[in-house]
């Protein structure tokens, strides 16, 4: 039996992999696991087709267990864990597929906190998935209520537009809204620092979320801040908890320098707690290089956001991310926003003056090259001898500063590989010598 969660959810293609069935049965999950009768849960969407087919499955489920269910329609995903840790609700369910293309879509489920759930959680609510018929029923006087929680949207953007009005700059921004969730807030809560904002990839038909624009496709938004002169520009992910920034000239800031502004900012002030960062194993050894030259401490983590906060919570840091451009910055939220890492890195350019190309510099960065090769056979790849031999002798081709990361994907059929070293040409032949072996031997 397959696992349904990964690291980020339940994602699939929509109405293919990922049925409506299996919403039903995950409401009727959470309603037993973390709400109960009388106790309400709060559900938002991005903008995908597949949305509202979801959403109305998810009702079915939780209110056949007597548990209230808040739709507030289309919603960033941070905001819905913002609702979901406000302390109305027993439990949070947002559906997205966040950076994916249209056709999937996903299902994450947030605690009475607004985090994401710890595995043992998950391994639960998967295991009461499978026996959902198991859970009994109400009569018809104790089943929920589906209630039109729209208006509550409001208290997220209350919140962000006064963060907003921390920061006071007059900078010309590009903002690409993917075509999803961010095309409702983005805007006002930008302005709100007095920059004039222009916006672009904000007209969603159910379709278009992701498509060759917003975070994963930044040039459209490189072309627009050349072409129309801004300072800077930012590119949200489909459910706008991603972040991807373009400086002047419209070369896209890796996602390790953007968290390396941020905490090097912090270093310099003494208001980095503990001076840790938490990232990833996929962040560049040039951000740690530059992190510790500047007195501070870099924690890794398994790939995740979830794992970012774990790591963040353990530690104490304040400040963590991946290379994505999924930041956490715990004294605005619990997850990663990317209207939050646009406003911090807005405060950042205002208190320096001085562009954003300049501040990502201080961060150089290793070549590094990553490959998503599919893999039928993704977790069989620690137990191939002839792919285990070839990491091996490419590992020791790339020297002391060199390392290549393998991990299967938590998100689809594929095998991840990383390399990074000194040497960028050496860097690129080993990473598609080493996918394309791995194609090779695992499918």
């Amino acid at each position: 039996m397959a696992r349904l969660f990964g690291t980020d959810g339940i994602r699939g293609v929509a109405n293919i992999d990922l049925k409506p069935t299996v919403a039903h049965d995950l409401g009727r999950a959470v309603a037993h696991r973390l709400a109960g009768p009388g106790r309400a849960i709060v559900v938002g969407q991005d903008t995908r087709r597949s949305g509202d087919m979801f959403v109305a499955a998810i009702v079915s489920g939780a209110t056949s267990l007597g548990v209230d269910v808040h739709r507030v329609g289309v919603v960033p995903t941070p905001a819905l864990a913002f609702l979901a840790g406000s302390g109305d609700f027993a439990a949070g369910i947002m559906v997205s597929a966040s950076h994916n293309p249209a056709d999937d879509n996903g299902l994450k489920v947030l605690d009475s906190s607004g985090l994401k759930l710890d595995d043992d959680i998950e391994d639960e609510l998967e295991r009461l998935i499978w026996r959902s018929g198991e859970l009994g029923s109400v009569s018809n006087a104790g089943i929920g209520r589906s209630i039109d929680g729209t208006g509550l949207v409001e208290r997220y953007l209350r919140h962000r537009i006064t963060l907003a009005r921390s920061i006071r700059t007059d900078l010309r921004i590009v903002l690409d809204c993917a075509n999803g969730s961010g095309c409702l807030v983005g805007a006002d809560i930008l302005a709100a620092t007095g920059a004039r904002v222009e916006v672009i990839n904000a007209e969603p038909d159910g379709a278009n979320i992701n498509l060759g624009c917003g975070a994963t496709a930044p040039g459209a938004l490189a072309a627009a801040v050349v072409e129309r002169g801004a300072d800077i520009g930012f590119a949200l992910d489909g459910d706008a908890d991603r972040c991807v920034a373009v400086d002047a000239s419209g070369r896209v800031v890796d996602g390790d320098q953007l968290i390396g502004l941020l905490a090097l900012d912090r270093l310099a002030r003494g208001v980095l707690d503990g001076g840790g960062l938490v990232v990833s194993v996929l962040s560049n050894g040039g951000l740690q290089g530059a992190i510790e030259s500047a007195g501070g401490q870099v924690i890794r983590t398994p790939v995740g956001d979830k794992y970012i906060l774990e790591g963040m919570q353990v530690s104490g840091a304040v400040l963590g991310g991946e290379k994505s451009g999924h930041v956490i910055i715990r004294e605005h939220s619990t997850s990663g926003d990317g209207l939050v890492t646009a406003l911090e890195v807005l405060r950042v350019v205002s208190r320096r003056e001085r562009p954003i190309a300049e501040l990502a510099a201080e961060i150089p960065l290793l070549p590094q090259q990553q490959r998503a090769v599919p893999a039928r056979h993704r977790d069989q790849w620690e137990g191939d001898p002839v792919l285990q031999r070839a990491i091996g002798q490419a590992t020791a081709r790339l020297g002391a500063t060199g390392r290549i990361l393998v991990r299967p994907s938590g998100t689809e059929p594929a095998l991840r590989v990383m390399v990074e070293g000194p040497d960028a040409t050496l860097v690129g032949e080993l990473a598609d010598e080493i996918a394309t072996l791995a194609g090779e031997r695992l499918n």
